[in-house]
């Protein structure tokens, strides 16, 4: 490259400056965001958002019930869980180097809903056993624990099928065998056990409904953990962005720093799955929209999409409340009705511009 078009390509001062006045536009338009989202998922009741309901609420004798241990946890969880999601999708669409890359793509989702789909089929066993409530928290609980453990297996299956995370490729391709197998897997056994079919279809539906202090602190714990640890790598998915070579040649070690990246990408989808069920497109349409209004390098992209994830399920779970309220709408058919249609709008709009 000459000397001319290596000046003609670098950012001026005015592009610099003008990238970090975005940047921090949109930090603060989400954190805004975000305050408002948690005032109406406080307002929000059984009547939707009704002003009269709201204050008949904050006087009544259940005041503290209804926002200390109903509305305010499942608001903070529903943020946890999306900022886990968003994390998750930005570091899968750095290591994959691929723009369509979501927290399921390594089987996690396969994996965690047949293991729901057993705990379903052997509750029925239990059922019988143990009085109904007892039943019931049981079943809570080895719901929680099946999807976490089953989104981790689902991600090992993949590494021991594609001998490990030094192909990306041959990583893709067996997260693809290993979602059609588990997947199959579960229908297998929903053919058993029929009854198991209806909560299926609730958990990959996603909701927020159940999230708790108890949730709200295994997210939190997720978080503290998972976010200095994507940061930490930030710098091998910046050097990706040149090639593996480059990578090697900047002192990284591309094979070490893929696993911790994959084992990343499945604590943090296995989490969120663990507590919300399969919530669609959160992971995938965060890191787009941090990308499209304040690109950046991977660290700042990488934490923004936490924050962006959360403020979109935030938002989605607020649709899903006033919407047909005193009825809710599953959160994951918000997340996947808004997400998709922006992804399509997205698409259409290059389309006319190629």
């Amino acid at each position: 490259m000459s000397g001319d078009a290596a000046v003609a390509r670098a950012p001026t001062g005015a592009q610099i400056d003008s990238g970090t006045r975005r940047r921090r536009q949109l930090v603060l338009a989400l954190a805004l965001a975000a305050v408002m989202l948690v005032l109406f998922g406080l307002a929000i009741g059984s009547e939707g958002i009704s002003w009269s309901s709201f204050m008949a609420d904050v006087r009544g004798d259940q005041a503290a019930l209804i926002f200390g241990q109903i509305r305010a946890p499942r608001t903070i969880g529903a943020f946890a869980v999306g900022a886990l999601l968003g994390l998750a999708g930005a570091v899968a669409q750095g290591l994959f180097r691929n723009p369509l890359a979501d927290p399921y793509l390594l089987g996690s989702a396969s994996g965690a809903t047949l293991a729901v789909v057993l705990v379903l089929a052997a509750s029925e066993l239990t059922g019988n056993v143990l009085s109904a409530g007892a039943a019931q928290i049981l079943m809570r609980i080895g719901l929680v624990i099946a999807a976490f453990v089953g989104a981790l297996v689902g991600v090992l299956l993949t590494l021991a099928i594609s001998q490990g995370a030094r192909h990306t490729l041959r990583l893709l391709l067996g997260g693809v065998v290993v979602g059609v197998v588990l997947g199959a897997l579960s229908d297998l056994v929903t053919s058993f056990a029929p009854e198991a079919l209806r909560s299926k279809q609730m958990f990959m539906l996603g909701s927020t409904g159940y999230l708790s202090w108890s949730s709200v602190f295994v997210l939190a714990a997720g978080l503290v953990f998972l976010v200095p640890l994507a940061l930490r790598f930030a710098r091998f998915l910046d050097a990706m962005t040149l090639g593996e070579d480059t990578a090697a040649s900047l002192g990284l070690q591309p094979s070490r720093a893929r696993i911790w990246l994959v084992l990343l990408l499945a604590l943090g989808t296995g989490i969120a799955v663990s507590q919300a069920g399969l919530v669609a497109f959160v992971g995938l349409v965060s890191p787009h929209l941090v990308r499209r209004f304040a690109p950046s390098a991977s660290g700042y992209t990488v934490a923004v999409s936490a924050v962006a994830g959360g403020v979109l399920l935030m938002a989605a779970d607020v649709v899903a409340r006033a919407l047909i309220a005193p009825q809710e709408l599953p959160v994951g058919i918000v997340t996947a009705v808004l997400g998709g249609g922006y992804l399509m709008w997205l698409l259409y709009r290059r389309s006319l511009l190629s």
